[in-house]
Order: structure tokens, then sequence, then C-alpha cells
């Protein structure tokens, strides 16, 4: 029932639905699935007749002159609704005195969905594949328009060239964070363009004490400015002149570059996660190592132990002193010269030969973003980026790879990972106008019975 401009009540029936008069049979308990949507789409169709009967009643006045208009004629509008595809009657005015017309709406030009719509498919294709997102809509939804995966994948990546990017002068999450833990990290995609086998994604996490945690990310060479999305989280998670920032990367000088383009002046750590894995790996080569001489076996004994002091000295902050390891283990690696392939895998000590000159590189060239692990981690501070391990796994793996079979262009690997970390973060909705809420917003500023 609806209300008309002249206060007259207006009701329709929309559906009529048999029942019989006993519960003999449970299929026949309360609605179907099917009457339901057939329900909402009908109640959708009878609320926009009724929304377009009082707006024709309005007489807006003209933008040039101030005059009254009046009605011209009518023009129809399909729209589509998550309530299925609506045809709205809008009219027309034309003003009197200079003539000029009215459209009587004010909405954004070309537009054929209404934002909630939008949301929603962009949001589940965010989760999902295109073609899952699309069953999904329409087994729940009597969704009757835009149902192709193409078209889902159309509606994402215009969702995800709206997206805005927090200015830094809107207002941050929490007031005024002390310290601010920032992490960088890179993982693959499948790529299907010409001559690359692999997109390099790149994420990370900004995170304060207080728990308040956003996620951000991009694919590499695409035209998303990371360093502007890195600025834009820390002042959302509130981020002052007097916040303690540490930052933490795996070592990549690309990277390094972003933050410094970000305008992170200071020296990123090197994370312990992508150190102590290379040290596991050592580890675990080391105990592979033949014992079948006495020779080979007390020099077995002295590599095990001097790859776990290696791994005290790193984390207690003594890398200058991991040359010394590394030399006691190579006056004794002559004792499995001569050592033969196995039929399907590499000596163990060509192995190990292999993994120390890489360490060694390695160490050489991060010696000066080396920190104490251990008194940090005693502090309670962070030591590394396995959160953004933990990250991409949720945030880029689960979506765009592993057992997904996927390949991806990198406009279309960049647009779905912009909409996933804007569903994580409960922004996405918040850059259309105000349109409609957040996605995550569990509190709806009005409440409309209907």
């Amino acid at each position: 029932m609806s209300v008309e401009a002249d206060g007259t009540e207006h009701s329709t029936d929309v559906l009529q639905i048999p029942r019989p008069d006993t519960l003999a049979d449970l299929a026949s308990l309360g609605l179907t699935l099917a009457e339901s949507k057939q329900l909402l789409a009908s109640v959708q169709q009878e609320i926009v007749a009724a929304q377009a009967r009082l707006h024709a009643a309005l007489r807006p006045e003209c933008r040039t002159c101030g005059t009254p208009c009046q009605m011209k004629d009518y023009r129809q509008h399909e729209i589509a609704t998550l309530f299925g595809q609506v045809t709205v009657r809008l009219p027309r005015f034309r003003c009197a005195g200079c003539g000029t017309t009215e459209a009587g709406v004010d909405w954004p030009p070309r537009v054929r969905s209404t934002p909630e719509l939008d949301r929603l498919r962009a949001q589940l294709s965010a989760l999902l594949t295109y073609r899952t997102a699309a069953d999904l809509l329409g087994q729940m939804f009597p969704v009757d328009a835009g149902m192709d995966p193409e078209s889902l994948r159309r509606h994402t990546f215009k969702v995800a060239e709206t997206l805005p990017i927090r200015p830094a002068t809107e207002a941050p999450m929490s007031a005024g964070a002390e310290t601010v833990t920032l992490t960088l990290d890179a993982t693959f995609v499948r790529s299907c363009e010409n001559g690359e086998r692999h997109l390099e994604v790149r994420i990370g996490n900004v995170e304060t004490e207080a728990g308040g945690r956003q996620v951000f990310g991009a694919v590499a060479k695409t035209g998303t400015d990371l360093a502007a999305l890195i600025r834009g989280n820390l002042d959302a998670v509130g981020r002052t002149p007097n916040t303690v920032l540490t930052a933490f990367t795996d070592g990549c000088p690309g990277l390094r570059r972003i933050l410094l383009d970000a305008g992170i002046g200071s020296l990123p750590i090197l994370d312990w996660f992508h150190l102590g894995m290379r040290l596991q790996h050592l580890t675990q080569v080391a105990g592979t190592l033949s014992s079948d001489t006495p020779e080979r076996a007390a020099a077995k004994v002295v590599i095990v132990e001097e790859v776990e002091r290696l791994r005290w000295r790193l984390w207690n902050g003594k890398a200058r002193d991991a040359g010394i390891s590394l030399d006691r283990i190579r006056a004794v690696m002559h004792h499995f010269r001569g050592e033969a392939d196995g039929r399907r895998s590499v000596a163990p000590s060509r192995k190990l030969w292999t993994a120390l000159r890489a360490l060694n590189g390695y160490l050489l060239g991060q010696s000066d973003w080396l920190v104490n692990y251990a008194e940090r981690h005693r502090a309670g501070q962070r030591v590394g980026t396995a959160l953004t391990e933990g990250t991409a796994n949720f945030l880029v793996n689960r979506r765009m790879a592993k057992s997904q079979q996927m390949r991806w262009t990198r406009l279309g690997a960049d647009r779905v990972l912009q909409v996933r970390c804007a569903v994580y973060n409960g922004t996405l909705g918040t850059g259309f106008g105000q349109r409609f809420q957040a996605a995550n917003d569990q509190h709806l500023a009005v409440v409309i019975a209907a």
C-alpha cells in the first residue's frame, strides 16, 4: 500500500500464494525460494511505480530563471535492481519563461543499474569466480539483468576504477596512532599476457597497536599508484607527525623504492620470515649430508652445529659474525668432495654449497637492514612480514591463484585486487557519493518499515 500525492491510499495485489490447509507436506511450509523471488520482484515494481507517481507531482524550478516548470512529457528508463529489472516512467519538465528543458532527476549519465546492485556484483566477483558469482546472484535474488559472467567482469572493472584513494585530509579510523607497522611484500599470479608467465603483485598491511589494520595491493606495471595507496592507508589508521613508523620488506630494492616514493625515509627492516626460510633450507640440506665415513660424519656434526649457531647469531643481531660460521662450514666441506649425484637428485653436498653461496650473497646485500630480532621479539614488537604472507594467501591466492587454474591480464588482476582490498577494508561503497552504505556496515542509519 502506498500514499499518493493527494493523500489517497493505493493498494495492489502483487502475488497470490496458494497453500494447503494442513501441514502434511513439509515442502509446502512457508514461502519457497521461487515464490519469494517473484514476490520481491513484484513488490519492487510497485514501489518504483509509486515513487515515480509521487515524483511526477513535483514541479522543479528552472535552473536558469527560477520560474516553476511545467510538465512536458515522460520518458521510460530501464533500471536493473537487486530485485529485478524495473521500468521507471520519469517526467521531463519545460520552463514556461525561457523554454529550458529540465530532466527532473540528477542521476549519473548513462546509468543502467542501482548502486546497491553494482556493489553486490563487484563484491561477489571479488570473492568468487565470475561464473560462480553470477550463479549465486541468480539463485538468491530475482536479478534478471547483468547475469552473464562477462557482464560481472565489466561491472567489477567499472567499480574498481571509481574506488577512491583516501586523501590525507580524510578522518582517520583512530585518533593519532603512536606506532604503526607497515609491511610490504610481493607475490605472483599466472599471466595470460604475451611473453609473460607470471605477474608480480605487490601487497602490504598497515597496522597499529590498537588493532587497526588496512590492506592494500597493486599489480606491477599498471596505472595504480601504490605509493599513494600506502600514504592513504597510513593516514586512515591515524598516522601523525609524531607516529613511530616501522617498515618491513623482503629486501627487494623495488619495494624499498616504493617506500621512498611514499615518503618513508627511514630504512626498512629485513623481515625475519624470508631470512628464516633460507636458514631452514640450509638446516634441511645439512641434515641430509652423508656420514658413510668417519671424516664425513665428523664434518656433518660441525656443519649442523654451525648452521644452528648461524641462526642464533642472525636472530640476536650479530650479523657481522655470520661470516665466521660460513668460513667454518667451508673449512670442512672438502670431506664431501667427489660425492656422486643420485639417480633423481643432486648430491646433498652440492645443494649445501649452492645454498651457502646464495645465503652469503643475500647477507652481503642486506646487511644494512638486519636488526636484533631477539630484542624486538622480547619487547613484543613485530620481526617480519609473516602477517603479509597470510594477507597474500587470502587476498590474492584464494581468488587468483592456487587451485583456481586461472590466468590473468595485468589490468584484470589489478582491478579484482582493488575491489578485494576495498571489501576487506570496509570501503567498498563509500566512493559513490555516499549513495549506499559500506559493505561491512552492520548498523544502517535509516530503518524503513514495509
